[in-house]
C-alpha cells in the first residue's frame, strides 16, 4: 500500500511557506483598463473571459498564443465550511486569464485585439456561452494579493486536500495536504482536467503493490505548478520529474516542491519528452488531446513495461482519437474517468 503520510522532510501542513511570497507578484487596477505607456516594466494587461466549459481548450489555446505570463482556468465555486473550503460548482461558467506583459503599450493592444478576433469566430461556432474579452493592467507590486482570492483550499477524491499555502486548513487523520503557491502557472486543482488526475493518482496509491505509486518513479509531462508531482510523491512515489515548456511553470514546480519539503525528491526542468531518467513507472499527461494524439509514442516509450500512463486534459469528443493513438503506440486503455465534458485515461503498455 502506498504510503499516505507526510513525508519525514516535508514542513507541516500549516506551516508558514519558505517563501511567502512568489516572484513574480502583481496586483490589479481597474476593469476593463488598456494598457499606456505608465504601466512599466512591472505590469501586465489581464485578458479575461468567462465561458462555458465546452469552450475552455479553445479559449486557452487562443490566449496561450499571447500569453506569455501564463494562462489559468478557475471554475465557479461556492465556499463551504465556514469559508475554509470550496465546492466547483459545474453549472456555472469557468474564467480563463492571460498575461500578457504591458511595458510595450502597443504590443498589448495589438496581442488583445487578436485576441478579441479570435473569440469573435469561436462565438461564431455556437459553442454554448463565450463571453465579451475583459481586459485590467495588473501591477507586479501587488500581484500576491490580487490572484489570492482565486485560490480556494480544495478537497479532491477521499483524502488529497490542496491548501494555498496563505489559507489554513483543518486536517482530518487521512488527508494528503498540498501546499500550493501557483503563481501565474497553470495548475491549481480547480480544474476539472486536474482533479481527474489527482482523483486517479489516489486510486493508483490504493492498488498497492506491482502497478501501484509505492516506491515509484514518475514523470509530470506539462507540470505547471507541479501539482500532479507532488501529490504522487505525497501518495507513496519515490521520487519525480517535472518538465515544461514554460519556464514559468519550472519555476513555480521548483518553489512549490520546496514549500512541500520536497526538493531532495522532486527535479523539475524547461523541455518534453523524451526526457532523461527514464523509462518512468507512472508518466503523468495532463495536456490536451491536440497534444497527446501526436506524442503518444513518445509517451509509450517514457513508460516501463509494466508502468502507468494517467492522460488527463481530454475533451469528451476527443477521446476516442486519443484512445486511437494510444493504441497505434502500443497502448491499452485501461481505465476512464469523466468529469462533466472532460475525461482522463489510464493506459498501459500492452
Amino acid at each position: 500500500m502506498a504510503a499516505s503520510a507526510v513525508p519525514d522532510d516535508a514542513a507541516p501542513d500549516d506551516a508558514a511557506p519558505d517563501d511567502a511570497a512568489p516572484d513574480d507578484t502583481a496586483g490589479a487596477a481597474s476593469d476593463d483598463a488598456a494598457p499606456d505607456d505608465t504601466a512599466g516594466a512591472g505590469a501586465w494587461l489581464e485578458l479575461s473571459i468567462e465561458a462555458d466549459i465546452e469552450a475552455v481548450e479553445a479559449i486557452s489555446e487562443i490566449l496561450g498564443r499571447v500569453a506569455t505570463g501564463g494562462t489559468t482556468v478557475e471554475p465557479a465555486y461556492d465556499l463551504v465550511d465556514e469559508g475554509l473550503g470550496a465546492r466547483v460548482d459545474p453549472t456555472r461558467p469557468v474564467t480563463v486569464r492571460g498575461y500578457v506583459p504591458a511595458r510595450d503599450a502597443a504590443a498589448a493592444e495589438v496581442a488583445a485585439a487578436e485576441v478579441a478576433e479570435a473569440l469573435g469566430h469561436l462565438q461564431a461556432f455556437g459553442l454554448r456561452t463565450i463571453g465579451d474579452l475583459r481586459t485590467r493592467i495588473v501591477h507586479e507590486a501587488d500581484w500576491a494579493e490580487a490572484w489570492k482570492a482565486y485560490f480556494p483550499v480544495l478537497r479532491v477524491g477521499r483524502r488529497v486536500v490542496i491548501r494555498p499555502t496563505w489559507r489554513r486548513h483543518r486536517r482530518q487523520p487521512d488527508d494528503v495536504v498540498l501546499a500550493l503557491d501557483p503563481g501565474m502557472a497553470f495548475g491549481t486543482g480547480l480544474h476539472p482536467t486536474t482533479r481527474l488526475c489527482l482523483s486517479m493518482l489516489e486510486t493508483l496509491a490504493d492498488r498497492g503493490g506491482p502497478g501501484g505509486l509505492s516506491g515509484a518513479s514518475v514523470i509530470d509531462v506539462g507540470c505547471g505548478s507541479g501539482i500532479l508531482a507532488i501529490a504522487a510523491l505525497r501518495l507513496g512515489a519515490a521520487r519525480a520529474l517535472g518538465v515544461d515548456t514554460d519556464p514559468i511553470a519550472i519555476e513555480a514546480t521548483l518553489a512549490n516542491a520546496r514549500r512541500n519539503g520536497l526538493t531532495r525528491r522532486l527535479r523539475a526542468r524547461k523541455g518534453s519528452l523524451p526526457a532523461v531518467g527514464g523509462p518512468f513507472d507512472v508518466v503523468l499527461a495532463n495536456l490536451i488531446a491536440g497534444v497527446l494524439v501526436p506524442i503518444a509514442p513518445l509517451l509509450r516509450a517514457a513508460v516501463r513495461d509494466g508502468g502507468t500512463i494517467l492522460a488527463s486534459g481530454i475533451f469528451i469528443d476527443r477521446e476516442a482519437e486519443v484512445v486511437d493513438a494510444f493504441r497505434a503506440a502500443g497502448l491499452v486503455t485501461r481505465g476512464r474517468a469523466a468529469e462533466g465534458e472532460w475525461v482522463a485515461l489510464e493506459a498501459t503498455p500492452g
